[in-house]
């Protein structure tokens, strides 16, 4: 099976503490790397990660809070010091291209790559990325500002061959790849070969879906059903239940609930506020609710 893989970098909330790094996370989509969030410091967790700079193409920004998004231009600086030549892809609100053009201008100048802003509107549900093994599309959500998450799809793969069969039948190789595809054999003397009898079914593709930050809204369910992995912001506790009202986040009981109906299949929890020494009480109140749930922490690794 092909690499699926979501690496947390960071996981805390708005506020620093020794125990969290800001939002940032890493998805290895078959050695390809797409950033979601860069916080601030996530450029010294990439480096702990050991995950390779040179495979980082693509990065997505959630919303414009500086929790989300303030580790990029120190990111950028980076990669013209270790002299990147492969263009960087931005994902975006429109405003951030505004924002963070000046900075280019002055911090990076004569950078020997490009940075590519792909602005979209994260109150619509869009894809804003393609290619042949992944989809990416926004989760419009609901926060205190514009705010989207992303929905990682994979694409289908094509059939696993039996090479025994392909050869006790003589095949081309001009006909294998039909053939993985789906396609029946026949034979000279005009007897049709099935496909099942040629090839094993390829594996299901799978799916991610990031949810921070964002206020308690079940509609999401919907577009996120069945995913292998949510990962949904848990800043909370549901004994402060009016204080995530207030800021528009959610509490794990909330977050789990989401899980729940969504039908999903693991449920990863994260964006913990700093009011919490350890986040047991949060994992405790989500798997009350929906039991396959796991705490987020940094560098974590967790395969599709």
């Amino acid at each position: 099976m092909e690499k699926f893989e979501v690496n947390i970098l960071g996981c805390g909330s708005a506020l620093p503490t020794t125990r969290h790094m800001a939002t940032s996370q890493v998805v290895n989509i078959r050695e390809k790397l797409f950033m979601i969030d860069c916080g601030e410091g996530t450029q010294i967790q990439l480096r702990r990660s050991r995950l390779k700079f040179s495979r980082l193409n693509h990065i997505f920004i959630s919303h414009l809070h500086g929790d989300h998004c303030f580790g990029l231009i120190g990111l950028i600086s980076t990669f013209g010091m270790l002299e990147r030549t492969a263009d960087l892809h931005i994902y975006c609100h429109p405003e951030l291209e505004q924002l963070l053009t000046p900075h280019l201008e002055f911090f990076c100048k004569g950078m020997p790559y490009k940075v590519i802003f792909h602005p979209f509107n994260p109150k619509e549900q869009q894809v804003i990325y393609d290619d042949r093994s992944v989809t990416v599309e926004t989760i419009p959500l609901r926060h205190r500002l514009p705010t989207c998450g992303f929905l990682f799809r994979e694409k289908p793969t094509p059939n696993h061959i039996k090479r025994d069969m392909i050869d006790f039948y003589n095949i081309p190789i001009c006909l294998i790849n039909r053939i993985k595809n789906g396609e029946d054999y026949i034979t000279e003397e005009g007897t049709v070969i099935p496909n099942e009898r040629l090839t094993t079914p390829s594996d299901p593709p799978r799916s991610y879906a990031y949810c921070s930050d964002t206020a308690y809204l079940p509609r999401i369910t919907e577009q996120i059903k069945g995913v292998d992995l949510l990962f949904h912001e848990a800043t909370f506790a549901k004994t402060e239940a009016a204080r995530a009202r207030q800021t528009m986040h959610s509490t794990a009981e909330q977050a789990a609930t989401i899980a729940r109906d969504a039908q999903v299949r693991r449920l990863l929890i994260g964006h913990f506020s700093a009011r919490y020494d350890e986040e047991e009480t949060l994992l405790k109140e989500a798997q009350a609710i929906f039991p396959d749930t796991l705490l987020a922490q940094e560098n974590m690794n967790i395969a599709l």
